[in-house]
C-alpha cells in the first residue's frame, strides 16, 4: 500500500479507469498549505528571540534545505520502484528502515491533527492558563453557553468541516480547500501588516532588535530552542509522494515544491517582521494570544476577531492535508497484505473515523499546544525533514549520488542532529530549573 493508493488504478474495483495527472497549480497549493500550518504563528517569536537578520537567515537557510531534501527523495524515489517515502527507506535501510520512517510520519502528523484541533478549541471557546482566562471568539460574541463550550465545538467543527475532508481519497481533491487555506494565511498576514502599518503611523511600535540580546535571562543554548520551530515550519515532506505522484512529470513536483517554498518563505518573511513590529517585546509565542487582547476601538476589535477567525479557519483546512499521509502510512502498518487503502470502502471509513475520534479526545486531554511543538520539531519532524533525506544520499543504494550530494547530505545530517540535540536539552534544562 502506498500513500499515493488509487493515483494510477480506480478508486473502486470496476469504476473508471484512471484518475486524470493533478495540476501544477493544485500541487502548489497543496504543498503550501501542507507547509504552512501552525508554525506560521510562532514566526514573530522567533524573531524575538533571535533579532531580525538572525531569523530571516534561518528561515532561508532551512527553506533551501528543505528544497534539496526534497530534491534528493524524488531522485532517489525515481531511480527504484517505490511511491512512498517509506518504500524509499526499505530500498536503502531495509524493513527497519521503512517502518522507522513510517513511525516517524505517524508521530509527526498524529501530533500535528491534535496540536491543530488544540488551536481551534483556543481560537473558538479560549483556554485556561494558570489563573490567566482567554475567552474565545464565540464566548465574546454570545456569551458562555454550554454550546459554546470547547468540547461542543471542537465536536462540531470536527463533524461539519474536518469529517466531509478527510473522507477524500486524492490529494488533488483537496486543491480547493488548500487554495482558500493559502488564501485564508495570505489574508492573517495582510491584517497583520496593516495593523502594523498603522501602530508604526501612530508611533506605537517599537524599535525591533537586528540581533539577539544574551542577558542573564537568555543564553546563548536558549538560541537554538528556536530551531524546531522553523524546522516544523517547513516539514512538509510526508506529502511529497502524495502529491507528487498525481503529477504528470516529475518536473512538475519540483517547480511545483519550489513556487510553494519562495511563497512560504514570503509569508514568514512578512509576518515575522510585522508581527514582531506590531507587538514587540510582548510577542508571544503564540500570537494569537496578543489578538486576544482588547483593542482601543471597534474596528481594532474587528480585526482582532477577524485574524483569530481566519486563522482558524486555515488550520481546518489544513487538518486533510495531515491526516491523508497519516492514514496512509498507518495502513501500511497495520494492514501490510491488504488490498489498496482506496478501494476498500469498509477499512477506508473505519480508519477515517477512529483518527479522527482518537485526535478530537486527544486534544480533549491535552490543553497546551508547545508540548507538541519542541517535541515534534526537535524529533520526528527533524528526521523527516533533514536525516532521513541525509541518510538516503549517503547510503546511495543506486549509485547516483555526487561527491557534493554526499558532502551536503553529511553537513545537513551534521547540522540537524547537534541543533536538535542542544535544543531538546535546553528545553529539559529551562523546565527543572523553573521547577526548582
Amino acid at each position: 500500500m502506498s500513500p499515493s493508493a488509487g493515483v494510477h488504478v480506480p478508486l473502486l474495483p470496476g469504476s473508471k479507469p484512471a484518475a486524470p495527472p493533478a495540476s501544477v497549480s493544485g500541487a502548489v497549493f497543496n504543498v503550501a498549505t501542507s507547509i504552512v500550518g501552525a508554525g506560521i504563528m510562532s514566526i514573530p517569536a522567533l524573531l524575538k528571540v533571535l533579532g531580525v537578520i538572525p531569523a530571516f537567515a534561518m528561515i532561508l537557510v532551512v527553506a533551501v534545505l528543505a528544497e534539496i531534501s526534497v530534491d534528493y527523495l524524488m531522485r532517489f524515489t525515481h531511480s527504484g520502484e517505490t511511491k512512498t517515502y517509506a518504500g524509499v527507506m526499505r530500498e536503502a535501510f531495509g524493513p527497519p528502515g521503512a517502518l522507522t520512517a513510517q513511525v516517524c510520519v505517524i508521530i509527526n502528523n498524529l501530533g500535528g491533527l491534535i496540536l491543530y484541533l488544540i488551536i481551534i478549541g483556543d481560537v473558538l471557546s479560549g483556554n485556561h492558563s494558570g489563573d490567566e482566562v482567554h475567552l474565545g471568539i464565540l464566548q465574546q460574541w454570545f456569551g458562555i453557553h454550554w454550546w459554546n463550550s470547547r468540547e461542543f465545538a471542537m465536536f462540531v467543527t470536527s463533524v461539519l468541516v474536518m469529517l466531509p475532508l478527510v473522507l477524500y481519497r486524492r490529494v488533488e481533491s483537496l486543491k480547493y480547500s488548500s487554495a482558500v487555506s493559502t488564501f485564508l494565511a495570505v489574508a492573517f498576514v495582510g491584517i497583520c501588516c496593516g495593523l502594523a502599518i498603522i501602530a508604526m503611523v501612530q508611533g506605537k511600535t517599537q524599535t525591533p532588535r537586528l540581533f539577539p540580546q544574551l542577558d542573564y535571562q537568555t543564553s546563548f543554548f536558549d538560541l537554538f530552542t528556536a530551531v524546531p520551530v522553523v524546522v516544523t515550519a517547513f516539514t512538509f515532506h510526508f506529502n511529497v509522494h502524495p502529491i507528487g505522484f498525481e503529477l504528470a512529470k516529475a518536473s512538475d513536483m519540483t517547480l511545483a515544491v519550489r513556487l510553494a517554498l519562495m511563497l512560504c518563505a514570503v509569508i514568514y518573511f512578512v509576518i515575522g517582521l510585522f508581527g514582531y513590529l506590531l507587538f514587540g517585546d510582548s510577542t508571544q509565542s503564540d500570537i494569537l494570544i496578543n489578538f486576544d487582547q482588547s483593542a482601543d476601538s471597534a474596528v481594532g476589535s474587528f480585526l482582532n476577531s477577524l485574524i483569530r477567525v481566519s486563522y482558524a479557519l486555515h488550520i481546518m483546512l489544513v487538518f486533510p492535508l495531515l491526516n491523508f499521509s497519516l492514514r496512509a502510512n498507518l495502513d501500511e502498518i497495520l494492514f501490510p497484505k491488504k488490498p489498496l487503502l482506496a478501494t476498500d470502502n469498509k477499512r477506508f471509513v473505519i480508519l477515517t473515523l477512529v483518527l479522527l475520534a482518537f485526535s478530537y479526545l486527544a486534544s480533549i486531554a491535552i490543553p497546551d499546544i508547545w508540548y507538541f511543538f519542541q517535541f515534534l520539531g526537535s524529533s520526528s519532524a527533524v528526521c523527516l525533514a533533514f536525516i532521513f533525506p541525509g541518510m538516503i544520499v549517503l547510503r546511495d543504494a543506486y549509485g547516483i549520488s555526487t561527491r557534493r550530494d554526499k558532502i551536503i547530505a553529511l553537513v545537513m545530517i551534521i547540522l540537524a542532529v547537534v541543533t536538535s540535540v542542544i535544543a531538546i536539552s535546553t528545553n529539559i534544562y529551562n523546565a527543572f530549573s523553573s521547577k526548582s
